[in-house]
């Protein structure tokens, strides 16, 4: 399945929560409801040749147009993620749904008490608990006192629709509410998924693309001093530029690819070859066989990263790399230090993928040199 990016725009249909999905049906199912409004509509048909009549029939057909609004509106937002609307446009919205309650009651009478159960239902769905739940006490007594003032003898009944239509619609409120939030956290997830891939995928490219770029650089600068000099050596540097590019381009499809195939004894072997071309006098273990499974990644990286360093910055003469069971050693007696200006993403990442594993990346400034040390305690 595939999850969109947050910025991107609205999430595909199967992937929006339950409730936010925009089908054809979707919000007038909701107004279904609105049959018990019949009767009320019927008494208003009824008595159609006196005011009282035709504004009854209005008033109700106004009342469920408003009703049905609300469920299409409230399709709208939870597609967009709101769970509850303004205060003042719910107290604006349930308002005018009770003053066009008040006008069938005093128009069609009896029946017209049916629309407190839309209105509680509207109050619940529309307003914040402490707000809803007083709204629907008051709206059924006032039901009831209503009923016992015109003698309506089936207002209880009113009374247990509006007290249940509202406990339903709060368990759907939650339900919405709850699913909402889960997509939230979804979505939250995956953008922070995606912003790891993004800093996983930059700081290899700069791993590898540093390491090959700093060596063909000093290969290319060899070549030129060379070239006629030794042209028999300018072709074998010619050719290693060339297998460097290869290779490097190799390691970006493979860093692209999400594969990282990176051998402790292939950076040693590298190391060596760089720091000679350097002509950095390298000091290399021939057996990294003692470094245990887990680590053996993290040495190898931390060997890249630092021989790029030394050929970079430091103007050494020597370089000595040694490897423990628990750690990787990476020291030469020049004098740059990457350390006096602040670390850049080779280090940082150094750090990231260090930490992945329990252990810490140690700089040192030496007298004369600078070392780096990846070790776990």
């Amino acid at each position: 399945m595939t999850v969109p990016d947050a910025a991107t725009g609205p999430c595909p249909p199967q992937l929006q929560p339950w409730g936010t999905r925009r089908g054809p049906l979707g919000p007038w199912l909701a107004t279904l409801w609105l049959f018990f409004l019949a009767p009320t509509f019927i008494d208003g048909f009824q008595h159609r040749d006196q005011l009282t009549g035709v504004i009854g029939m209005v008033a109700t057909l106004a009342f469920a147009a408003l009703y049905a609004s609300h469920w299409i509106r409230g399709r709208r937002n939870r597609a967009e993620l709101i769970i509850q609307p303004v205060l003042r446009r719910g107290l604006l919205f349930v308002g005018l749904l009770a003053a066009l309650g008040v006008v069938i009651v005093l128009c069609n009478g009896e029946s017209g008490t049916a629309a407190a159960v839309f209105i509680a239902v509207t109050a619940v769905m529309l307003l914040p608990l402490r707000v809803a739940i007083p709204a629907v006490v008051v709206l059924a007594a006032a039901v009831l006192i209503a009923g016992e003032m015109r003698g309506w003898p089936s207002q209880g009944g009113t009374v247990v629709g509006i007290v249940a239509g509202s406990l339903a619609v709060l368990g759907m409120r939650g339900v919405i509410s709850r699913n909402i939030e889960l997509y939230r956290a979804h979505e939250e997830n995956t953008r922070l998924a995606v912003d790891n891939e993004r800093n996983r995928f930059a700081r290899d490219l700069h791993d590898i693309l540093g390491h090959s770029l700093t060596v063909i650089t000093v290969k290319a600068e060899l070549a030129q001093r060379l070239i006629d000099v030794d042209p028999s050596r300018t072709r074998d540097e010619l050719a290693d530029l060339e297998r460097l590019s290869r290779d490097a381009l190799a390691d970006i499809r493979r860093a692209v690819e999400g594969y990282r195939e990176l051998t402790l004894p292939g950076e040693l072997a590298r190391a060596r070859a760089a720091l000679t071309t350097a002509e950095i006098a390298p000091r290399v273990p021939l057996t990294t066989d003692e470094v245990p499974t887990e680590l053996r990644e993290l040495f190898a990286w931390s060997v890249r990263e630092g021989v790029t360093n030394v050929i970079r910055h430091s103007g050494a003469r020597r370089c000595e790399i040694l490897i423990s069971e628990t750690s990787v050693m990476i020291r030469d007696d020049g004098t740059g230090s990457p350390v006096v200006a602040p670390e850049g993403s080779g280090l940082t990442g150094l750090r990231e993928r260090a930490a992945a594993v329990g252990a810490v990346v140690t700089t040192r400034t030496l007298s004369p040199g600078f070392s780096l040390e990846v070790a776990r305690p």
